[in-house]
């Protein structure tokens, strides 16, 4: 496995590490409950360093990205940011990623750790037509994510630009903590605000202990992969692996707000189609009535025990004491408010689907 580069730091922080994505990465410090309520109320860093950044870049960066994305990339002005996918030819989901403009001709892409190398592979494909410019600079960047209310105070002491003021989905370069050249991103992955820091590698351990040595003050932890994990399923964000795959309907998804239907794209003809006729399957957040916890491929029945669908994702959530999960369900039962029932050690436990997100 590969180790990040803050390994011995996090060692250091008494971090229990575990594989993820080929590599070797904190899961919990302090424990999930006491680290997820830390971001909702405080403030966290992640080092999500595993996370991989695609540069694309030259005149016909734009036209590849449209073709090879969902989003309307040309809506992007410098400084911009936006969620999409990449569908496959079939109609599926490559991966979900981040898109920044950087400048007129530069574009980062951020993808998922465990699609790297697949992502890579289906781009650089994708672009025999096309001829942009692309660069894996996934080893030249390390990702510290720092999220909570108290993000914006914490940033004020490390760098003169303005988080507070930043609009969200935004980008810009800026020094933090003696660290020229960092990219500061108003994104994340928690629904608690804050920022997120693409720094060379080689100045990580500055920023990571600058932070929680300034983070002080607003009570601030290291977080771990699995508090990351409970705090993006309380904001019902889909997870590559769970709620997206090469099979999965980005339309049952409940994506079609980042699909551009007006342009052509990889894959356009059949998630058209979905948009245009709608999908057997819809994702769908539930909320445990008894006393339970989802798991990843549970079952989901209907009051007589029929099959209707599966947990993708499902955890007991730490802001409301209670189990939570997403899943895929029969159009007929995505209303929410129905009554639905989880398959758990061979009883059904009763369960309503819910609005998400979870928690405003």
């Amino acid at each position: 496995m590969k180790q990040l580069s803050l390994h011995h730091q996090h060692i250091a922080s008494g971090a229990k590490m575990g594989p993820f994505a080929d590599f070797e990465m904190p899961l919990t410090y302090q424990g999930v409950k006491a680290e997820h309520l830390c971001v909702r109320e405080h403030v966290g860093v992640f080092d999500v360093s595993h996370m991989g950044e695609f540069i694309v870049s030259g005149d016909q960066a734009l036209a590849f990205l449209q073709h090879s994305t969902s989003n309307n990339v040309a809506a992007l002005k410098i400084g911009d940011a936006q969620y999409a996918y990449m569908p496959n030819k079939t109609g599926g989901v490559v991966d979900d990623l981040l898109i920044y403009r950087i400048d007129e001709q530069t574009y980062m892409l951020v993808v998922n750790a465990s699609n790297i190398k697949k992502d890579w592979n289906w781009l650089q494909d994708q672009n025999n037509a096309f001829g942009a410019r692309l660069q894996n600079k996934s080893n030249n960047y390390a990702l510290l994510a720092v999220q909570g209310p108290k993000a914006d105070a914490l940033m004020q002491t490390l760098c003169t630009l303005d988080t507070a003021q930043q609009k969200s989905f935004t980008i810009a370069q800026t020094t933090v903590a003696g660290v020229s050249d960092v990219w500061v991103a108003k994104t994340g992955y928690t629904g608690a605000g804050g920022v997120e820091l693409y720094i060379p590698t080689q100045y990580a351990h500055m920023v990571w202990n600058a932070l929680l040595e300034k983070g002080k003050i607003h009570n601030i932890q290291p977080i771990g992969l699995a508090a990351r994990d409970t705090l993006r399923l309380e904001m019902g964000y889909c997870l590559y692996g769970h709620e997206l795959s090469d099979a999965t309907s980005p339309i049952a998804a409940r994506l079609a707000w980042c699909t551009d239907f007006s342009k052509t794209f990889v894959g356009d003809s059949p998630i058209k189609k979905d948009k245009e006729n709608g999908t057997e399957l819809l994702r769908i957040g539930f909320t445990m009535i008894d006393r339970g916890i989802p798991r990843q491929g549970y079952v989901l029945v209907d009051v007589n025990g029929s099959p209707i669908g599966e947990v993708t994702s499902g955890t007991s959530s730490p802001s409301l004491g209670v189990g939570i999960g997403m899943g895929y369900v029969k159009r007929a039962y995505a209303k929410t408010g129905t009554e639905i029932f989880v398959q758990i050690r061979g009883k059904n436990i009763k369960a309503a689907v819910t609005k998400l997100p979870f928690i405003s």
